[in-house]
């Protein structure tokens, strides 16, 4: 009886306790959101998602140093993919970086793609996003069609074997499947109010 009653009161927490976060699968509908860009203006992924191919999502911070090792890349990719229908969003959800700190980082770099600042994580949450940087692309139709890390050496971009984002953007636009829609991405954990 008292072994019955113990189970009976697990599944009871069990089924209380709320589910554990977890962000979109590849090939699933990513979640929509609209944001302030840094600048203030208004942000829509569902307007993005229609007006370009891919909807490069990226999650970014001002003092992560695996975030800041990849800001020259992260510019310079948002200018070579702008022209050909791939808009490249940086999103900062770090609760200890204030716009100003985000205005301010952005001008340094030269960050001349859109930044949004995603009060209370609530983006972050919605994909389950945990560090900075990671990417998530959207296509045309709303899905899910990459989820990962930029390229696997932050340390040295001339000696990058493995351009993950890269090679996912440019499959797209070719038209192909993305042959590693799913990357282990590294960085620094997003700082959660």
């Amino acid at each position: 009886m008292k072994t019955k009653r113990t189970l009976l009161s697990l599944a009871f927490l069990a089924a209380a306790l709320p589910a554990l976060a977890e962000g979109p699968a590849i090939g699933a509908a990513a979640p929509v959101f609209d944001l302030k860009t840094i600048d203030g203006k208004d942000f829509s992924l569902a307007s993005a998602e229609k007006a370009d191919k891919l909807v490069v999502l990226m999650f970014i911070a001002t003092e992560c140093p695996y975030s800041n090792a990849y800001n020259d890349r992260m510019r310079d990719m948002a200018a070579a993919y702008a022209g050909k229908g791939v808009q490249f969003v940086g999103i900062n959800s770090n609760s200890t970086e204030s716009v100003a700190d985000v205005v301010a980082h952005a001008k340094k770099h030269g960050h001349t793609f859109t930044i949004v600042k995603d009060p209370g994580n609530k983006v972050a949450d919605l994909y389950d996003a945990r560090r900075t940087p990671e990417v998530f692309v959207v296509d045309k139709d709303g899905k899910l069609v990459y989820h990962g890390r930029i390229d696997e050496n932050y340390e040295d971009s001339s000696k990058v074997t493995s351009p993950d984002l890269k090679n996912a953007l440019d499959a797209l636009l070719a038209g192909q499947p993305v042959a590693k829609a799913e990357t282990k991405a590294f960085g620094c954990t997003i700082k959660r109010a």
